[in-house]
Order: structure tokens, then sequence, then C-alpha cells
């Protein structure tokens, strides 16, 4: 009998139809993984959050969620007090208006460029998704595999060189796994699983394997996932996923 594999999907970013298309590709039986970042910039992140949650997929905080947290929670506020939300800050910069237009509680017009919809439904939606981001962990520790001389541990950025905080600091690893972009140095007492920063394909080193192939940052980005029992790589492409969508429409 064939044992489960594990693969860890890199960031998604509101890109619904290339997940979907990606876990077609994996094994019915693998066990996902997110390594965060699962929205904003993309046009359904609503989508991909309900399809996470509702498998109870393993998936750690991006810095995305953290942005998505921390405005949408002032969103929130500013709809229960009657007031206008705040829509000029960074989390409109990173992708904000689209995963909010994917909840329907934005829209663009011709005269005014956002407008806020107040819709109950919606709005206890994105409440509830919010509540689910702020459970989620910051890394995940795999422990040890086959193949492997170090123990596995999932983050959103790279966290090999600080690991050393985990018990000391945990609010300065937080920062790194949400904010670091340099690859850890050969000497990190971790293998390191992470998202983050942007690579045109899966870099597998000796102490890391950075696997955020740019998916929803460009029309020829890709999404992929790492098999962390055989170091394969499975990806797809916004190219061809848009191309398969329009033949089948």
């Amino acid at each position: 009998m064939k044992k489960d594999r594990h693969f860890v999907i890199g960031d998604v970013h509101g890109e619904y139809n290339m997940l979907l298309e990606l876990v077609e590709r994996l094994p019915k039986n693998a066990k996902l993984i997110f390594v965060g970042d699962l929205v904003n910039r993309g046009k359904k992140s609503r989508e991909v959050i309900a399809f996470v949650k509702e498998r109870a997929f393993a998936v750690v905080r991006g810095n995305h969620e953290g942005y998505m947290l921390e405005h949408g929670k002032q969103f929130l506020d500013s709809i229960a007090k009657c007031e206008e939300p705040n829509l000029n800050n960074i989390w409109m910069y990173v992708g904000g208006v689209p995963m909010l237009q994917s909840y329907g509680l934005l829209k663009q017009v011709k005269d005014n460029p956002y407008v806020v919809l107040k819709k109950p439904d919606n709005i206890e939606t994105l409440k509830r998704d919010l509540e689910w981001i702020e459970s989620l962990p910051i890394y995940l520790e795999l422990g040890n595999f086959d193949g492997y001389e170090l123990p596995i541990v999932i983050s959103h950025g790279s966290i090999g060189n600080f690991w050393y905080l985990k018990d000391s600091k945990p609010k300065h690893l937080e920062f790194y796994a949400l904010s670091n972009r340099n690859r850890p140095s050969p000497d990190a007492p971790i293998f390191n699983i992470y998202g983050h920063v942007n690579v045109e394909s899966v870099v597998i080193g000796q102490n890391f394997a950075s696997i955020d192939t740019g998916c929803g940052k460009s029309h020829g980005a890709k999404l992929s996932a790492f098999c962390i029992e055989t170091k394969e790589v499975i990806e797809v492409s916004k190219e061809f996923v848009s191309l398969k969508i329009n033949y089948s429409s």
C-alpha cells in the first residue's frame, strides 16, 4: 500500500483556478500543506480560503494574511460603527481590492473607484475567515523524514537562521517568518520549506526549499507543489490555466 505523501504548496495569492488545476495533478491521497499568502492580488481569495478551510488543510500564516487580518478588522469595525472604511492603506495597494471584491464587499463604478457594499452575509463570512486566519500558526514542525539530515519546518519566510529564537523570543521569530527573504546559511539547524520570495523555479538547497514561483504576481507565473518524500516538484502555469478555461467556455 502506497504511503501518503506530503506536498507543500507555494503562495497562491487568490488564484483559485490555478490551485484547483495543481491539486488535480497531485495524488488523490496527498497531504497538502500551504506556506501562507493564500490571499490578495488574484480575484478569488474568498474561494481559496473556503477550499483550504473546508478540507482542513495545514497552512501557516503569511504576511498577506497579516495585512488582511489587520486591515480587515478595521474595515469591519468601520462598517459596524456606520463609518466609511479607510481604503487608503497598504492592504489596498498589495491586493486588498480584488480580495474584498471576492467577498462581494467592494465594487468599482465609473465615477467612484471604490464603493463599499454592506451585505450582512458577506460581512459575516469575512469575519469568520478573519477568525480562522488569526488561529493559523506561524510555522509547522514536521520533524524527521527519511532522506533528510535535519528536521523539517514549514514557514512563510525563511527562518533557518533564526530558529534559535523559537523559545526565547517567539515574537522575533514571527517577524522573520513573515518578512525574511534571505536564504538560510549552510549551518542552519532545520530543513526549511518556505515561500515569500519569488523564484522562477523551485530552488532546493542543502537545508531549504524555496517554493514561491510567482503565482498571482504576473501572467507567466506558476504555482508549485514540493513533495517532501520524493523532492518532486509539480507545477501549473497561469497561461496554461487561462487557456484551459477559455477553451472549455
